[in-house]
């Protein structure tokens, strides 16, 4: 599915959370966690860190002996990744439209990213064309039914999108078979103390950029004591939960 986003738009959101960004991210570092472990032995030493972010994963690669390309979207996290001495070379660019020669990439490593790609299947594409022979692909992303709390309490104080919308996991698996890529599904559900601070979470790691946009009315107290009500919980808390997929290299 082709969509037409904002890529400036998602760049400053990320700008804004990039100081911020790790005391956030616990999500990224389950899923990278988690496809760490489903990666297949990757011969090769040169990586490419697709939406590195502040440069986590980078770091840990490098400490796996390989030489490090980091890009990202948002000039700002490239500099917190440049800070946190994560990588070899750090590199501002699109997924969608990748500054790298093909067949040069022993690793592209993506976690999280692709969500914010105009078009999954493409970006896949160009990313296999990155490899060198026996390369390998590793990514993660979201699915339908992520953030389903979010929008359920939002939907009865307005009509508007309060989260994009994800590809469906039979649609994200098509895409992968296609592309002789392992998929593997997990869902994950993290927890708050109230509404407020699960969405702080979401603003803290920048993924607050609406592709259809938002409403731009104020959270009131009465706002806040709607959502309060309406939102999903448990005896943990308030929930959000998040549908991945990822997918691995078939060697």
């Amino acid at each position: 599915m082709k969509r037409i986003i904002n890529k400036k738009a998602i760049a400053k959101a990320f700008d804004r959370a990039a100081t911020c960004y790790d005391n956030y991210s616990e999500l990224q570092r389950l899923s990278g966690d988690t496809l760490l472990k489903l990666a297949p032995n990757c011969l090769g030493k040169l990586l490419l860190d697709a939406g590195c972010g502040t440069g986590w994963y980078s770091r840990i690669w490098r400490q796996y002996g390989k030489h490090v390309m980091a890009l990202d979207l948002s000039f700002q996290m490239l500099k917190q990744a440049k800070k946190n001495n994560s990588a070899n070379h750090y590199i501002v660019g699109d997924i969608d439209s990748l500054p790298i020669a093909n067949s040069s990439i022993d690793i592209v490593w993506s976690n999280l990213v692709v969500q914010w790609s105009n078009d999954l299947n493409q970006v896949l594409s160009q990313f296999n064309k990155l490899l060198k022979p026996y390369g390998c692909l590793l990514f993660s992303t979201l699915s339908d039914g992520s953030l389903y709390e979010l929008q359920f309490a939002w939907s009865y104080i307005d009509q508007y999108s309060h989260a994009n919308k994800f590809l469906t996991k039979k649609e994200i698996f098509k895409i992968c078979h296609d592309k002789n890529l392992k998929c593997q599904s997990q869902i994950i559900i993290m927890h708050f103390p109230n509404a407020i601070s699960a969405m702080r979470s979401l603003k803290g790691i920048g993924a607050t950029h609406i592709h259809k946009g938002r409403n731009s009315m104020l959270l009131t107290r009465n706002r806040l004591n709607l959502l309060e009500t309406y939102w999903p919980r448990d005896e943990h808390g308030f929930r959000l939960s998040y549908h991945l997929i990822y997918g691995v290299t078939n060697l």
